[in-house]
């Protein structure tokens, strides 16, 4: 596997590695639900969890995150953590998705529960969760030149 660019463009999406190339359209566009349970590895090899949910930025037509349950028993307990969609990568080959942080520090972090999710939306929260996985916000637009941020969906004068 590849070292993980913690540089690489905010926009990219999800780096791909490994030769497992299946049936249908995959792997670089598929249904969100084809990914939902697949095992998350750590940067130190460690299993920490499945991913639950893929969260979509519906303004923007983006990834904007993915949810990882972690630990728990048949879904209850579980300590639910939101990791930016740019800090993962799926390995095709061995069927799961690798994210380049240590499993401690996924621990570490607090997340939430089922039923008390943070506001994905607020920007203030994004961009702590991007520089805890050392990524720029999936909203900031890199490619429009340095500084420049293109404005995230919610953050203009009507609240829309």
């Amino acid at each position: 596997m590849s070292t993980l660019d913690p540089q690489r463009a905010s926009g990219s999406g999800a780096q791909i590695v490994g030769g497992g190339v299946g049936e249908g359209p995959g792997p670089d566009v598929m249904s969100a639900s084809t990914l939902d349970g697949d095992k998350v590895i750590s940067a130190d090899g460690e299993h920490v969890g499945k991913i639950s949910d893929i969260m979509l930025d519906v303004r923007g037509g983006r990834i904007a995150y993915a949810v990882l349950s972690e630990g728990g028993f048949l879904g209850m307990g579980s300590t639910l953590h939101a990791i930016p969609w740019t800090a993962l990568t799926l390995d095709t080959a061995e069927k799961c998705f690798r994210v380049d942080i240590a499993a401690q520090r996924i621990k570490d972090d607090p997340g939430f529960d089922k039923d008390h999710w943070p506001s994905m939306a607020d920007s203030t929260w994004g961009t702590r969760l991007h520089e805890y996985y050392n990524r720029s916000p999936y909203w900031a637009d890199t490619r429009a030149g340095a500084g420049n941020l293109a404005q995230r969906p919610g953050d203009d004068a009507t609240g829309l």
